[in-house]
């Protein structure tokens, strides 16, 4: 198989090809240098250049195995498979002469023999690959012929343009062939089979309407062939890279039967322990379902938001001025962490989690000066925002919690 020598390897054997084909020029009268360098302006000689100006991947043979070298089972890194892309000048007083000869010579030649490949560059590999390597005229519009000439920064000549495909060039990495199978699962018994449907979810269904949930909420699981049994509730935080603890230690509950065929429930813990296992932000909720002999498995999963509790310490502020607030459950490391005064949003100034895991992060705001008033204030953690909204009265109805106001006298 072809080696990194394969792009040159190609580029001399066909230069040697031109070279002996010719007629009006000796083999060194045959060069491979850019246009721009290739001819001297007091050189009147007949003279051909080759020069590749174009390689690109070839799409047949991209990201294939390569053929009797990987067998069913393995796997092999795939071949660097290339076209290259060659443009023919001709100078001199016979140049008409000399490009006619070349065409032909090219067009003699559509398949690059082995023995012509060894000869005129040995030990690159090429001429040892199963796909033969194949030489055809690339019709390019005067336009694009004019743009690939200004590229080159030189005057313009009369040019033909040939494309050679495919070469593979092996690649470095080892491939890896499993051992065989002697077994297939515990006691050579085989995959299991569950006799049954198994469980999907739908839907999470929040308390009181809202969007996400807090600690100590009450969440409805909805979806099929659900029951408690062996079941456990798993929560894995989806931001990255912030707090990789949780997600390689998800959170697991252990829920109970719903209210109706289909549900189950499960209640978000707000004890003392909490605080520094949970953050806010998004988290994705999946069931893991093991039942006895069984392996486990795990349902699809659904999105939801774990909103902060907050508290503010002044309920009146003097613009501009430092608000301070604090989040359970504590916000985590590079969590990006916004107030929402009013409809402004500000970014936090410092962030403290104290030593006592037990106690909420404490978050300081600074406050630009603003119109007097009174302002709702949330706060957003990655996204997810504090609820700002109680019930009150009967029948209860949605206001703003008078502990989330702050007045600008």
């Amino acid at each position: 198989m072809s080696n990194a020598l394969a792009i040159a390897a190609v580029t001399e054997t066909i230069r040697s090809l031109l070279a002996t084909g010719l007629q009006f020029v000796n083999e060194d009268s045959v060069s491979t240098k850019p246009p721009d360098k290739a001819r001297d302006p007091n050189d009147n000689s007949d003279q051909i250049n080759l020069f590749l100006y174009h390689v690109l991947p070839n799409a047949a043979w991209r990201n294939m195995d390569l053929p009797k070298q990987t067998r069913p089972g393995e796997t092999s890194p795939p071949a660097l498979a290339l076209d290259l892309d060659y443009l023919i000048t001709a100078y001199g007083s016979n140049d008409h002469k000399l490009l006619g000869e070349s065409m032909l010579v090219m067009h003699d030649t559509p398949l690059l023999s082995p023995d012509v490949i060894a000869s005129a560059f040995p030990n690159s590999g090429v001429e040892l690959q199963f796909e033969r390597v194949r030489i055809t005229l690339q019709p390019l519009s005067l336009e694009d012929m004019y743009r690939l000439w200004n590229g080159f920064q030189t005057q313009y000549r009369v040019s033909a343009a040939y494309r050679v495909s495919v070469v593979l060039i092996e690649s470095q990495r080892s491939s890896k062939a499993p051992l065989p199978v002697l077994k297939r699962g515990k006691d050579d018994q085989g995959v299991h089979s569950v006799a049954s449907a198994s469980s999907s979810l739908s839907a999470l269904v929040f308390p009181l309407g809202q969007s996400s949930a807090m600690l100590g909420d009450s969440l409805t699981i909805q979806g099929q062939n659900l029951s408690p049994a062996n079941t456990t509730v798993r929560f894995t935080h989806a931001a990255d890279p912030l707090v990789q603890e949780l997600k390689a230690h998800p959170v697991v509950l252990t829920p109970s039967a719903g209210n109706k065929a289909g549900e189950l429930t499960v209640v978000l813990p707000n004890d003392a322990a909490a605080m520094s296992v949970w953050v806010p932000g998004f988290y994705t909720l999946s069931l893991v379902i093991q039942r006895p002999g069984l392996p486990a498995w795990t349902t699809n999963e659904l999105p939801l938001g774990i909103a902060p509790r907050i508290t503010r310490d002044l309920a009146h502020l003097a613009a501009p001025g430092t608000l301070t607030l604090t989040s359970s459950p504590r916000t985590g490391a590079n969590q990006r962490v916004y107030l929402i005064f009013g409809d402004k949003q500000i970014p936090a100034t410092t962030i403290t989690n104290p030593a006592d895991l037990t106690k909420p992060t404490e978050i300081a705001f600074d406050v630009p000066a603003m119109d007097n008033g009174k302002y709702v204030v949330r706060l957003r953690v990655d996204g997810v925002d504090s609820f700002p909204v109680i019930q009150t009265g009967t029948p209860p109805k949605p206001d703003f919690d008078p502990n989330q106001i702050v007045e600008i006298p």
